[in-house]
This record gives structure tokens, C-alpha cells and sequence, in this order.
């Protein structure tokens, strides 16, 4: 199942669900089934920490250690809640969500993870895992954002969960949205969770322990425990794109909400050039010409995106009952229409499904005397020879803007090249062939 909301002035302007909530039962998804927004939560996480900051509790420059029992870190180099919150603590992922989602579903990595003193153990036993200076590098980091949320639950003095639902979900009318499993379930509107095999899709439970159970180690849950419907979080859209206003007041200043917003770690660029991370969301500066805000969330259960643009009072979230899938382009692509952009110029993931679509097929030579087969996979390319394996073809430009790729071979660069005529047939140069693209 699949639900999508679009927001533009603080008004839901188009919301619809496809599929089914649950495919076993034929119950077909809606625009208030609940699904795990996995990492979108992060956002929570960072406005609760900006919150606590405001009331003078901690803050944001705060060595972790000083509210943690943290050892990471090198001499004269303290790791501070600032770090965490944009993702740059020095250390990469140390895979606890791994960890913790295969728990869940039933498995096991052999790593104890079933108390504070577990996760703290896991953490600190990562002292030679620390590659750069902190704010230096951005690694993507799910115990970080664990340890905020039990930096949350110390200063508060509350659980994390119970924190976040009474100071954020609640205040904004989000009344279904939460972290109890038990709840989840019995709600009338809810997703089966499934996860894809090698078989297919299956049915399975929701992997994330049910904070309630444990509230000490509530915190665990702070990396993506949330669920929540695309109707609710319409609610949370129109407060970010209003800078932390809501119609019932504020949950964070417009100072901190332009500081959560802002970017402070760069990532590789991206489609529209600098991107990176804010405190709890991702950061481009230039979509179309205004900031983008978004964040994706994926639990090996559930899918989970959202974008806004705040200089135009827009916004988009999607979710749907199964992992792997990319809403990303989905959304630029609605935020991009409601721009007056055309998205299959304006959104460069589109133009590349095109280019790609446009390559794959059979391909020969004269009189078909050798031929070769161009398939798509997972986005990317390949040659595929009769018998024979495949070879990645590797864009001379990533945005596939050009026509020209290469293949590796024991280190060396072979050329590949397609050519596309005035009447559009296609051609492709492998070395001492010319391959036409059979029609």
C-alpha cells in the first residue's frame, strides 16, 4: 500500500492511498493508515533537543559526554550534541540499527542489545573507529541519534517516547501518531508490515521494540520508531514549513527552527548541486531556485518520505507498507508541478529513468551476425552478452547528460558510446562494432 499528502498553505491540497494496507485480509491502505516514518522521527528528535535548549536545560554545544556515560572521542576534541544532530560525530555508522531491526525480526548479529548498559557497551567499544575530527565529515549514524534520545530522556527526566509524544506529537493535534506498538496495533487503520525476501515480499511484525515494555531504554526507538498516517504528518509538514508555528502555538522559536534548517555538514552533491544535513533533515539550498527541506525513513518494514519547500508554503509526504522503495523523486516531482515546473525537465531522476529507458534493448550489427543486450538494474546499466555476464557501464556524467560510458577491465577504461539520430534509433560503438538497437 501506498498513501501520499500534499500541503501548500497550511492546507492538505491532494491526498490519496493505492494498495493495500493488508494484503492478506484485501484491506486497502488510506490516507490515515498508520505506517512507520522511520528516520523522518530524527526531526522530532532534533526539534525536542531545541526545545529543552530554549528552556536553558542543556545545550546544543554540550560535550555529549557531559549528560552520557560517552568515551568516544579524541583528546582535546569532545564530541557535542551539535555533532550528533547534523550527523558528524567523527566515528561512522556503527550499524546499530542493524542490530536492533534484525532483533526484531527475528534473526540475530550475536551483539547484546536489550539494556542502556548493552548499548552503551556496543558504543564505547568503538574507540578505534573514530576517522575524522568532529563537524569534519558527514556519516550517516543511527547510535547518535540513539544517544540524543537518551539525552532527551536525562534532562527531561521522562521517558523519550512519553517526551516526544507529550512536547511534540501531541501539541500539534497528531492524536493516533505514536511510538507504542501496542497502540499501533490496535488501531483500526494500521499497516501489516512487510519486508521484501528472496522469494518476494512477506508479511512480518514490526521490528522495533515497543518502547512501553522498557522505558528506561526508551531511546532506542529515537533513530526511527515513530508511525504515524499522511494525514497526521500534514499537520507536522505545515509547522516546519511555519517555522515551528502550529495552531497552538509554537514548538520551537523561528531562531532554532532556521538553525535546524540550515546547513551544517555538506554530503557529495547532489542532483541540484550542495546538499547535506541540517539538525534532524536534509538540506539543498538550490531546488528550482529555494531551500529544500526533506528526509526519507526505511525500518526493512515500511517506506517513508517527506519534502518541503518553506519559501513557497509546500510540502509532500508518502508512505507505504514495504522497503526499498525511493519516494524521492516522487516528491520533487510534486513539489516541482506545484512550482510551475515541468518535472521531467525539472527533476533530473526523471530524465534519467528516460535517458535509461531509452538505451535498453537488443542490440546487432550488420546482418545480426553479433549481438548484445542493453538491461537495466537497480539504476544502473549493463552490457549483457549472449552466454556471457554482465558488465556495468559506468557514466563518463552522472546526471546521464551524455551519451558516452566506459567499462572496467583489469583497471583499464574501455569506451562505450551510444549515438541517438534525428529519427531516433539508436546506435552503440563496443570497441570494433557498431550495434544498432533493433526496433
Amino acid at each position: 500500500g501506498f498513501a501520499i499528502a500534499v500541503v501548500s498553505d497550511g492546507e492538505i491540497i491532494y491526498s490519496d492511498a493505492f494498495g493495500a494496507r493488508d494484503p492478506a485480509k484485501n484491506l486497502p491502505a488510506t490516507t490515515d493508515t498508520l505506517f512507520g516514518i522511520g528516520s523522518i522521527t530524527k526531526s522530532f528528535v532534533a526539534i525536542s533537543i531545541l526545545q529543552l535548549a530554549e528552556q536553558g536545560k542543556l545545550s546544543i554545544d554540550d560535550p555529549i559526554a557531559k549528560h552520557l556515560p560517552f568515551e568516544l572521542g579524541r583528546p582535546n576534541e569532545p564530541i557535542l550534541i551539535r555533532h550528533f544532530l547534523s550527523h558528524s560525530p567523527g566515528f561512522p555508522s556503527l550499524a546499530s540499527s542493524t542490530v536492533l531491526l534484525s532483533r526484531g525480526l527475528g534473526e540475530d548479529t550475536g551483539v547484546p542489545m536489550s539494556s542502556s548498559d548493552d548499548f552503551f557497551r556496543f558504543v564505547n567499544g568503538a574507540k578505534d573507529e573514530i576517522v575524522f575530527s568532529p563537524g569534519e565529515h558527514f556519516f550517516y549514524n543511527n547510535a547518535a541519534w540513539r544517544m540524543l534520545g537518551a539525552i532527551v530522556q536525562n534532562v527531561s527526566g521522562l521517558p523519550f517516547h512519553e517526551y516526544v509524544t507529550e512536547n511534540v506529537i501531541h501539541p500539534l493535534g497528531m492524536t493516533r501518531s505514536t511510538f507504542d506498538i501496542d497502540q499501533l496495533y490496535a488501531d483500526p487503520d494500521h499497516l501489516t508490515p512487510h519486508r521484501k525476501t528472496a522469494d518476494g515480499v512477506e508479511a512480518t511484525n514490526f521490528p522495533y521494540p515497543n518502547p512501553v515494555d522498557n522505558k528506561a531504554f526508551s531511546f532506542l526507538t529515537a533513530a526511527g520508531g515513530i508511525t504515524s498516517s499522511v494525514t497526521e504528518m500534514s499537520l507536522y509538514l505545515n509547522m516546519l514549513i511555519d517555522a515551528g508555528k502550529h495552531s497552538g502555538g509554537e514548538l520551537i522559536s523561528q531562531r532554532s527552527m532556521r538553525d535546524m534548517q540550515r546547513l551544517h555538514i555538506r554530503e557529495p552533491d547532489g542532483y541540484y548541486g550542495t546538499t547535506g544535513y541540517g539538525f534532524g533533515v536534509g538540506v539543498t539550498p538550490d531546488f528550482l531556485g529555494k531551500l529544500l527541506i526533506d528526509h526519507g525513513g526505511s525500518i526493512a518494514v515500511s517506506t517513508a518520505h517527506m519534502a518541503l519547500v518553506p519559501g513557497e508554503k509546500i510540502g509532500v509526504v508518502m508512505m507505504g507498507n514495504s522497503s526499498g522503495m525511493s519516494y524521492a523523486p516522487i516528491g520533487e516531482a510534486v513539489l516541482a508541478i506545484l512550482m510551475g515546473e515541468d518535472p521531467d525537465t525539472a527533476v533530473p531522476a526523471f530524465g534519467i529513468v528516460k535517458r535509461m529507458q531509452q538505451l535498453v534493448g537488443a542490440y546487432s550489427v550488420y546482418r545480426d551476425v553479433e549481438t548484445i543486450d542493453v538491461v537495466s538494474e537497480k539504476g544502473m546499466l549493463y552490457l549483457q552478452q549472449s552466454g556471457g555476464g554482465q558488465t556495468p557501464l559506468i557514466p563518463e556524467d552522472a546526471a546521464y547528460n551524455s551519451l558516452d560510458f566506459y567499462t572496467l577491465n583489469n583497471g583499464r577504461k574501455s569506451p562505450v558510446n551510444f549515438r541517438v539520430d534525428d529519427d531516433g534509433q539508436v546506435s552503440l560503438i563496443v570497441g570494433r562494432y557498431v550495434y544498432r538497437k533493433n526496433i
